[in-house]
């Protein structure tokens, strides 16, 4: 996969996980979305993913290889720091990134680094040639 195939497919989920999130806010508890108790997320989060996944798809088709290279691995870097922050750090508010990054859910805290080693292979396999 190279770095517009990962913003293309990422930007798509991030996309959508932001507006599944805002529909299930109306999940049947207060604490449970449509993703279920395990992983919910807040009105900052689902904007964050929604803006997020927006930009994504506009560098995945507006920008050339180049730019996109340099998006996935920066993409790749921060989802490492916010999945690694989230493990040693957790709830504590100085780095919750006001209420866009919820740090305290080890299932998230998975997901920013599955998804930050995600996008590095996308940049790596250009790096080094391999796409």
């Amino acid at each position: 996969m190279n770095p517009k195939q990962f913003l293309t497919l990422g930007g798509i989920v991030l996309a959508l996980v932001g507006i599944l999130g805002m529909i299930g806010i109306l999940g049947p508890t207060a604490d449970q979305s449509i993703f279920g108790s395990s992983w919910w997320f807040d009105a900052g989060e689902n904007w964050a993913h929604l803006v997020l996944g927006i930009v994504a798809l506009i560098a995945a088709f507006a920008f050339g290889s180049g730019f996109q290279s340099i998006i996935a691995m920066l993409v790749g870097v921060v989802g490492i720091i916010i999945g690694l922050l989230g493990f040693f750090l957790g709830s504590d508010t100085m780095f919750n990134f006001y209420g866009l990054a919820n740090l305290e859910n080890p299932l998230d805290n998975i997901l920013h680094l599955a998804v930050g080693a995600w996008a590095l292979i996308a940049w790596w396999k250009v790096k080094s040639g391999g796409m």
